[in-house]
């Protein structure tokens, strides 16, 4: 299994562990089974609506058209939903252990999620196929839908195998990584972390760093309590005191969990 190493805001390198291929192959593949399923019962309930009233009625023929596009949403739409709510996740990386985030190690932002989706179109065209296969063969622009899909399937792989942080084309637009979330370089699903109401903030400077250098914060934190690394929580500390001009005499790691309290507190004031 190859490493990435990825510098955050800082100057402190994470490291992250890439999943193999076939990590990845079976985690795309168990969203296919799933969405394939799904259809397979959405197409059923089509069937069943579709048989209920006369097919000659007019009306009865647009509120089909509408039906199948309900229908076949989820199946357009499951993995920004599924990424956006799941903290990188769809249901086959869950299992496999895998997670979306951004080349700073922190959690994509929604348009990075947005453009790492509309670049992918394999997934739905393998369920077509499956599904409607003769119709494709019928159709010629669905059948130059799928050799455009089958094209980038093919560069995608390409660029997973021979790139060094393994992305796929939606994943370097978006600059995004995927990575093994049980690794050693894993970070928790959001920089939250729990303050009673009457907390009294002790660096308010804080509230001057982005949302980028707060979730760095964060992996920067929970990686070297895991790893026992006082050199890094003590590196990170002394850069970010000298960026906010801040004096304390804590501890590295006792400060940088007082600055993600800070931020807590103070981001819903």
């Amino acid at each position: 299994m190859s490493v990435v190493r990825i510098p955050p805001n800082f100057n402190i390198d994470l490291d992250f562990e890439v999943p193999e291929f076939y990590r990845r192959l079976v985690a795309w593949l168990l969203d296919v089974v799933l969405l394939f399923f799904y259809l397979k019962i959405a197409n059923e309930i089509y069937k069943s609506i579709a048989r209920s009233d006369s097919p000659f009625d007019m009306d009865h023929q647009y509120n089909l058209h509408f039906i199948s596009i309900i229908l076949w949403l989820p199946v357009f739409i499951y993995h920004p939903i599924c990424e956006i709510t799941m903290n990188g996740q769809s249901i086959g990386k869950k299992i496999m252990g895998l997670q979306v985030v951004n080349e700073n190690g922190g959690r994509p932002s929604i348009s990075q999620f947005l453009i790492r989706w509309l670049v992918r179109t394999a997934d739905i065209m393998v369920i077509v196929i499956i599904l409607y296969n003769v119709l494709i063969l019928m159709d010629r622009r669905l059948l130059w839908a799928l050799i455009g899909s089958i094209l980038l399937l093919i560069t995608d792989v390409i660029l997973v195998v021979s790139t060094r942080k393994s992305q796929r084309l939606g994943d370097i637009l978006a600059r995004t990584i995927l990575i093994r979330n049980q690794a050693k370089g894993s970070i928790e699903d959001t920089v939250f972390i729990a303050v009673a109401d009457n907390y009294v903030p002790s660096f308010p400077q804080i509230m001057q760093l982005s949302d980028r250098d707060i979730n760095a914060i964060k992996s920067i934190l929970e990686i070297a309590r895991k790893k026992g690394d006082l050199h890094m929580a003590m590196a990170a500390s002394e850069k970010i005191k000298a960026h906010l001009k801040i004096d304390t005499d804590l501890s590295p790691f006792d400060f940088l969990n007082v600055l993600l309290k800070d931020y807590n507190y103070l981001s819903v004031k």
